[in-house]
């Protein structure tokens, strides 16, 4: 089966609905270590993305998720904005320059999150970060894995950084009071995996 560029903007917006509905959740998760806002950085992000790909009518996949992250870097500031950006310009770069890609192939846009995400953060599996559920369904996706086992790579990388001590971004602040506590940007990166998997 082949997904067109409507087929990605509908799961942007997909995307949009998920983080809407875990916000308050994701709140949460990070006024243990953090801020307490990356729910609404994610909602407002995630929403932003969806409603600025709406306007194309045609073109390339690249096109598409260079638009949308566009659209999260102008609704989100902070760290996370610039690195779902880079992600979603480093997922329509592996994607290129078609207006449709097989279905299967959706995991190359997991592959190119992860690039451009350790790569703008300057980040590595380890540091309790977003990285930590996006490194391991990255691997799971290039080794060729089925979805379901990309998804469950993502949860359990998420899961991990229950145990680690935070190195990198705000919790970092913290040291060990960090231990305990899952890292809600892991957290979000493994639901909005999951997501993906689900349209493969």
């Amino acid at each position: 089966m082949t997904l067109a560029v409507q087929d990605l903007k509908d799961l942007l917006t997909d995307l949009g609905q998920l983080m809407s509905e875990q916000r308050d959740y994701l709140c949460k998760l990070d006024g243990e270590i953090g801020d307490a806002d990356h729910g609404i950085a994610m909602d407002q992000g995630m929403a932003a993305a969806a409603s600025a790909t709406k306007g194309l009518d045609d073109g390339t996949m690249q096109e598409m998720f260079n638009t949308a992250a566009k659209g999260f870097l102008n609704a989100v500031g902070a760290s996370t904005g610039p690195l779902y950006a880079t992600g979603f310009m480093w997922a329509g770069k592996r994607l290129g320059t078609v207006s449709e890609v097989e279905q299967d192939e959706l995991r190359q846009v997991i592959i190119g999150m992860a690039e451009g995400i350790a790569h703008r953060g300057k980040a590595e599996p380890g540091q309790k970060t977003m990285l930590d559920a996006w490194h391991p369904a990255a691997e799971a996706a290039t080794a060729g894995s089925d979805p379901s086992e990309i998804a469950h790579a993502a949860k359990l990388g998420a899961a991990a950084t229950r145990g680690m001590t935070a190195t990198l971004g705000r919790a970092a602040r913290l040291g060990d009071r960090s231990l305990g506590h899952p890292d809600p940007g892991a957290v979000s990166a493994a639901m909005i995996v999951e997501r993906i998997c689900d349209r493969m």
